[in-house]
């Protein structure tokens, strides 16, 4: 077995070691947010004789926080699986599974974790879609109202404009309160070695300043396209520039036949019986309604649905989080700990 970064093992360098991971994801990866697996911090445990690897971070002395399930073909999930689990063993440490999808679900509850319905993935067919009609006007105001501000997009490296992207982080970050924390693990970034293969859109006023930008990630399988990931914007910003650069980037990615765009994983939403597995822990099913319920204090989840739901949804996954021989308060905490939300 091989295991934290490839390269300890191989002696490569860490861009190999990510054009390696890239090339797996590209063949195997079918969730929605796999590109997240690529971020600054993640390690990579591989298995001799397998085209699959599994991204994680610890957490903690006791916990190993992993991502996305496994990325390997069908044959080979349940072997790769099974050992990451005795390398975390070896170590002492459990195993918490976040963003698995439902294909996920119920490989990692046949190994023993206990699997529950975190939230859900959302996304739209980009074929045929525009913003005619009645149901699209609300959106076709505020892309006008930009427009009429003198608001334009750009698609730009993020080396043409990396102190005003720094400008803009700090700012949107202060303006979400003092103690607040940026998130990380299950969001995107910007920079690092991964970055030449995002794409970055930015609004710009008429005076080059920037005032909003998106980053987009690849997506890779059956529902491939793109991810509208990071978003920032300014608070001051005219209304409608974020909207602007969703339609720019709709209109590139159609252009070059690109099947959906996805709007990611927004936890706590779309929760239903229907899409618990076997073995789904109830108290744990009961807590996160209540958190969808009454959670926005903790995490604004209906804005974030509300915000993708206008774009006219026409594809949603169900999302799971899976505990390695069942929830607790310690990995609960660990989890929070290595997402920055704590």
């Amino acid at each position: 077995m091989e295991t934290r970064n490839l390269s300890l093992a191989t002696q490569r360098s860490p861009q190999q070691d990510l054009d390696t991971v890239a090339g797996i994801l590209e063949r195997h990866a079918a969730n929605p947010s796999a590109f997240l697996a690529l971020n600054d911090g993640m390690r990579y445990f591989t298995a001799a004789g397998i085209d699959g690897v599994v991204a994680y971070q610890p957490a903690g002395r006791r916990t190993i926080v992993q991502l996305g399930g496994v990325f390997a073909g069908p044959a080979d999930q349940d072997r790769l699986l099974a050992g990451f689990l005795d390398f975390a063993r070896a170590q002492r440490r459990r195993v918490v599974a976040v963003q698995l999808m439902r294909h996920d679900a119920g490989l990692y509850a046949a190994h023993g974790f206990t699997v529950n319905q975190f939230g859900a993935d959302y996304a739209r067919q980009l074929a045929g879609f525009n913003l005619r009609g009645k149901k699209h006007m609300q959106l076709r105001n505020k892309v006008s109202r930009a427009r009429r501000a003198g608001v334009s997009v750009i698609e730009a490296g993020i080396g043409q404009l990396g102190p005003q992207l720094d400008e803009i982080d700090h700012v949107w970050l202060h303006s979400k309160g003092r103690h607040v924390k940026e998130l990380k693990l299950m969001v995107g970034q910007r920079g690092g070695p991964a970055q030449p293969r995002r794409r970055l859109l930015a609004a710009l006023n008429e005076a080059g300043t920037v005032l909003a930008y998106i980053s987009f990630s690849p997506v890779y399988g059956t529902q491939s396209g793109w991810l509208h990931d990071l978003s920032r914007r300014r608070p001051d910003a005219p209304p409608g520039v974020l909207e602007l650069i969703v339609i720019t980037a709709v209109e590139m990615f159609q252009a070059e036949r690109a099947a959906y765009l996805h709007f990611g994983f927004t936890p706590f939403t779309s929760l239903s019986p229907a899409h618990e597995v076997t073995g789904a822990s109830r108290i744990t099913a009961r807590i996160l309604r209540l958190l969808a319920k009454h959670g926005s204090a903790i995490y604004p989840a209906a804005d974030q649905l509300a915000y993708k739901e206008k774009w006219g949804l026409d594809l949603v996954q169900p999302e799971y989080i899976a505990f390695q021989g069942g929830i607790s308060l310690r990995r609960v905490w660990s989890l929070l700990r290595v997402t920055n939300s704590v």
